[in-house]
C-alpha cells in the first residue's frame, strides 16, 4: 500500500540527506519526496510517498523519530487530506493540432503557461491519477519533455500538523 507521510524537520544542512540515507538503508523505495519551507521559521515541511504495509511503516516512523533533526512525523494515508501534484509538460505543437491539445488541456482543467511556433509547454496540478491520465492522452501527440513534482499532502480540517512540543524543541535547540 501507498502511504504518504509527513515529516517536519529543522532546516539544517543534510537534513534531507540524512531521512533519505535512512530509507535507503531500510530498504524502502521511496515513491516521491517534496522538500519545502514552513511558516514557521527554521522548519521544513516533506512530504514522501513510500510503498509498505502499516507495520513497516510504523517501524519507518520510529526510525525517522530517532533522526536528531526530525521534530513530527505523520502518516496521512488514512486520514481526510488533500493531496496534490504538479506537472509541467512540453508538447510539439504542428498548427492542426493546438486546437485539440487546448480543448484536452480545458478538459483537464490544466493550463497554457507558454506558447513557441513549434511547443506549448502545459502545467497540471491535481491528484496522481488525473496527471498520469493527461499524460496518457498528450502521448500519442508528441511529448517533448515532462517533468513532474512528487505529492505535497495536508490533512483536512483546522488543526495544524506542528505540535506545540516540536516547536520548543526547535526554538530551545
Amino acid at each position: 500500500m501507498l502511504h504518504t507521510l509527513v515529516i517536519l524537520v529543522e532546516d539544517k544542512p543534510g537534513v534531507l540527506n540524512r531521512v533519505a540515507s535512512l530509507f535507503r538503508r531500510r530498504a524502502y523505495n521511496i515513491e516521491s519526496l517534496t522538500v519545502g519551507h514552513t511558516d514557521i521559521e527554521g522548519i521544513s515541511r516533506m512530504t514522501v510517498t513510500v510503498e509498505g504495509d502499516d507495520h513497516h511503516i510504523e517501524r519507518l516512523t520510529w526510525y525517522l523519530y530517532k533522526l536528531v533533526n526530525v521534530i513530527q512525523v505523520e502518516d496521512l494515508t488514512n486520514q481526510r487530506m488533500v493531496s496534490r501534484d504538479l506537472a509541467l509538460i512540453k508538447v510539439s505543437t504542428a498548427s492542426e493540432k493546438r486546437a485539440e491539445i487546448f480543448q484536452m488541456v480545458e478538459v483537464f482543467r490544466a493550463r497554457v503557461i507558454d506558447v513557441t511556433s513549434t511547443s506549448l509547454i502545459i502545467e497540471i496540478t491535481g491528484d496522481g491519477a488525473k496527471i498520469d491520465g493527461f499524460v496518457d492522452v498528450l502521448k500519442p501527440l508528441g511529448i517533448v519533455e515532462m517533468v513532474r513534482t512528487g505529492a505535497v499532502a495536508m490533512e483536512r480540517g483546522s488543526e495544524s500538523l506542528v505540535n506545540a512540543e516540536g516547536l520548543l524543541e526547535v526554538e530551545s535547540a
